[in-house]
């Protein structure tokens, strides 16, 4: 099953490849670092979280397919809503940091919804070699 998972991450476009694995996992990872400022915990909870509810989907459709959209899509829809209009306020490196998970949020949500909205519609394979 896990190979059947790695084979499917392989079978996307390399920059989505280079985007899940060396962005947007890394920096919604990153909250754990930060989970001591303030409102730390709930930011990590709904960074985190977010990417967690995808494990079951992997498993279930055995790969990477549209429906992982759906789990981003109230966490990191209130992240980003709440960084943008109620940022806690924290160290400089946590408003930096902040400052990049919105931005890497909103760019993920702009492909999460078009895609949940594709699996809705009927197209739920995995991507395959």
């Amino acid at each position: 099953m896990l190979l059947d998972i790695w084979k499917s991450f392989r079978a996307m476009p390399a920059w989505v490849q280079i985007w899940v694995m060396f962005l947007l996992v890394p920096i919604n990872m990153a909250a754990i670092f930060f989970i001591d400022q303030p409102s730390g915990v709930w930011v990590a909870v709904l960074a985190f979280g977010a990417m967690m509810l995808n494990v079951p989907v992997m498993f279930y459709d055995r790969g990477f397919s549209k429906m992982m959209a759906l789990p981003h899509l109230a966490p990191w829809t209130i992240l980003v809503l709440w960084i943008a209009f109620a940022r806690p306020v924290g160290s400089t490196a946590y408003d930096t940091y902040l400052w990049i998970l919105l931005i890497t949020n909103v760019i993920s949500l702009a492909f999460d919804y078009p895609d949940a909205l594709k699996w809705l519609k009927g197209n739920r394979e995995p991507a395959r070699p």
